[in-house]
């Protein structure tokens, strides 16, 4: 059976180096935040595909019988239709008490599936051991698995399953934004360049010098004037503020679906290689522009890139100059070379010190 390889070639041609986005798409606002929340539970209602004998399972249901004023030794337990799960959940940041938040289940015995379960009342806690929220309900689970004799089938993973809005928050982290008088932004992925343009752009849009870059990543904006009576508009309009930002030079390869992301930063310096049986030169040459006479022009350097690209073994000579990676990766899918080829033909370049791009492979 053939493969399908797939080369994806980011190479923006004609089109600015720079890549508009809003604000709110690459920084977040320091100390908004969702806090990881999880607990221990039981779903019963199973339809033979519980615990069986688990230890801790059995004990749990002697444990929540007895609550209930039923004595049950965890020996003489002998149930299927129980399972012991984790819960987890995410309590999402300004969050109050009576919101419902979703949940997750996952098996943690040797139970077959949590299809047609029921969860029973569970407390989930946070990192410092308080109760946030509980959780019960109808467990949702996106597979099944049967067994019948010696034939079983199964799809996705019975062992996990949600429940929508299957918790109620208790308790609200408490967390005052505006406290500090200030609003700080961090940058997703740090950058002098696009912090350098972040706070350009803050600038002209608050009509005055506010912003004030802490270091690559990190940007501060102090709250003054009629922003003290309504923080939040100044939120939101920071948020939908258009910046340009900026990327470093990187290829992406994934050997394992023959998958490569080369970026238009990505250069080369002067090379002369060969592939199998590939030829590849790359030169570029420089030329001065000069304008007529009483033309009002002025003199330019104008650089022509070549990429020659050949099947037959010929002697190689080194060249010199500057190209962008983008012109030999139109020569070699011309060519018809494979994604095999070029990850080769790149990560050869960067041990040889002539490739000026990171490469990542995934």
């Amino acid at each position: 059976m053939k493969k399908i390889l797939l080369i994806l070639s980011l190479l923006c041609f004609g089109i600015s180096d720079a890549l508009a986005a809003r604000l709110k798409d690459i920084a977040d606002i320091e100390g908004v935040r969702g806090n990881q929340l999880f607990g221990y539970g039981i779903v019963v209602g199973l339809n033979g595909t519980g615990d069986g004998k688990v230890d801790f399972t059995l004990k749990s249901v002697s444990n929540l019988l007895e609550k209930m004023g039923i004595k049950v030794p965890p020996k003489d337990i002998k149930v299927k239709n129980v399972a012991a799960v984790m819960v987890t959940a995410t309590l999402p940041p300004f969050v109050r008490p009576g919101s419902k938040i979703d949940i997750s289940l996952a098996s943690i015995g040797d139970a077959k599936s949590l299809q047609g379960g029921t969860l029973l009342l569970t407390s989930l806690k946070g990192a410092d051991g308080n109760v946030y929220a509980v959780a019960q309900g109808e467990v949702s689970v996106g597979g099944f698995a049967i067994t019948d004799g010696g034939d079983s089938a199964q799809k996705n993973h019975p062992t996990v399953g949600l429940i929508a809005a299957g918790a109620y928050v208790e308790r609200s982290i408490p967390f005052d934004l505006f406290q500090s008088k200030r609003v700080r932004l961090v940058l997703r992925k740090p950058d002098f360049t696009t912090m350098t343009n972040v706070v350009k752009a803050i600038n002209a849009k608050m009509n005055r010098p506010l912003a004030v870059a802490i270091d690559s990543a990190s940007v501060d904006i102090p709250i003054v004037g009629m922003d003290v009576k309504d923080p939040v508009q100044l939120v939101s309009t920071l948020e939908n503020i258009n910046v340009e930002t900026d990327v470093g030079a990187k290829i992406v390869v994934n050997e394992r679906t023959g998958t490569v992301i080369v970026g238009d930063h990505v250069t080369i310096g002067k090379v002369a290689l060969a592939h199998g049986n590939l030829n590849i030169v790359i030169r570029s040459e420089t030329s001065i522009s000069q304008p007529n006479a009483l033309s009002d022009g002025q003199t330019a350097a104008v650089t022509n890139s070549d990429v020659q690209v050949g099947e037959e073994k010929t002697g190689l000579s080194v060249v010199g100059g500057e190209v962008t990676l983008s012109d030999m990766v139109r020569a070699l899918n011309a060519l018809g070379a494979t994604p095999r080829d070029l990850i080769s033909i790149f990560q050869a370049l960067k041990k040889a010190g002539a490739l000026n791009a990171d490469i990542e492979l995934m």
